[in-house]
């Protein structure tokens, strides 16, 4: 049987974009994930991503960008988020930080489906239904990794009690340009400009709840729902009707180890999963794949592709970045969550604190926007 230098398991996003950077970088790579035709849509996939500069780097650097229809990729050009107190909210704008835009909203489905018409024209991607010899095994698999424990990996993950509710909707006003985001006791609820179904009026929403909560709103029909988003958003954003079926997930935060070892490395949500309500899962597991391509092609030439020591600079670059953005999510949540009077009290101060204090503002903009990130070896 012909081998490989890397076996990537998993063709979901991460392991597409990582099969296509490490062949880029020069490594003859083996794909093993589910066979479908390059155009077949992804059944009901109401999901869309919040893409940051860095992600979107890598993309281009990748030849994919440019290659999602424009109806599925929508620039944010300025975002709003609110607390639980009328008149209280945090404003960012990409004029103010002086960027095209904020972030980009990209249908799911569509990015799917350019990254598996990459793939084809890949000369040093092959597609495989079953285990190759191979010197680095990369495990994209999802947070429902099953190789991740065969190989002795565990996920320490806690869960929310929550679930996130995503459907697509269409308003009878503009979006603008403008992410809605509402952080209040017990939810967070997002609604981000996409021009899907609707140019221009299409949102993506992205709603998490605790779980009875949310097991009452998908239990209702369509019009019943609508009547409660409504509640929630008080009409800022319109009059909003359901332009989809509504998915839902459980939510939890998890880190796994170890994210390496001899011959192995894990990337995307098989290594660490966070609270979607900064939006940045995918941005941490592109992220990975920009880094892992990095650190591999600069290897020295004596150093095979499984040594322990050459992940272990890959696992050092990414620690920090990961760990960051899951304590910042995890505390944006723990302190909104809660109930009391008191904390109500600090988190509408901080929003406003914030938003009258433009260096902090504009640090928080930069972690968000991941505008420095480099890909030196794509």
């Amino acid at each position: 049987m012909q081998g490989c230098d890397i076996l990537v398991r998993g063709d979901g996003a991460v392991g597409a974009a990582a099969a296509l950077a490490l062949s880029r970088a020069g490594f003859e790579v083996a794909l093993l994930g589910a066979t479908m035709p390059p155009t077949a849509p992804v059944a009901d996939d109401v999901r869309a991503y919040a893409l940051n500069g860095a992600s979107v780097q890598l993309l281009r650097a990748l030849k994919v960008w440019d290659a999602i229809p424009h109806e599925a990729r929508t620039p944010v050009h300025d975002m709003r988020i609110e607390g639980d107190v009328p008149g209280v909210h945090l404003d960012f704008s990409a004029w103010s930080e002086a960027v095209p835009q904020l972030a980009w909203i990209v249908d799911a489905a569509a990015l799917e489906r350019t990254l598996r018409e990459a793939l084809r024209f890949a000369p040093h991607v092959r597609r495989v239904d079953a285990e190759l010899p191979c010197a680095l095994t990369v495990l994209a698999e999802g947070k429902g990794s099953a190789t991740r424990a065969r190989l002795g990996a565990r996920m320490a993950s806690q869960p929310y009690g929550q679930r996130a509710i995503a459907a697509r909707l269409a308003s009878d006003c503009p979006h603008a340009g403008l992410a809605r985001q509402w952080f209040r006791a017990p939810d967070v609820l997002a609604l981000l400009p996409i021009d899907q179904p609707v140019p221009g009026q299409g949102l993506a929403l992205v709603w998490s709840l605790p779980e009875a909560r949310a097991r009452e709103l998908l239990a209702l029909d369509g019009a019943a729902f609508e009547a409660e988003l409504m509640a929630a958003t008080g009409g800022v954003a319109g009059q909003l009707k359901l332009a989809s079926a509504r998915a839902a997930w459980p939510l939890s935060i998890g880190y796994a180890e170890p994210v390496f070892g001899p011959g192995w490395v894990l990337l995307g949500d098989a290594a660490h999963v966070v609270h979607p309500l900064a939006g940045q899962g995918l941005n941490l597991g592109f992220g990975d794949v920009a880094s892992l391509a990095e650190v591999l092609a600069a290897r020295e030439p004596w150093r095979a592709l499984g040594d322990q020591r050459l992940l272990a600079r890959h696992a050092r670059r990414r620690e920090a970045p990961v760990r960051t953005m899951g304590l910042l999510t995890d505390a944006l949540l723990q302190l909104f969550a809660a109930p009391q009077p008191l904390a109500k009290e600090l988190r509408n101060r901080g929003l406003d604190l914030v938003n009258r204090l433009p260096p902090l503002k504009h640090l928080l903009a930069r972690q968000a926007i991941g505008r420095d990130a480099s890909l030196h070896g794509l």
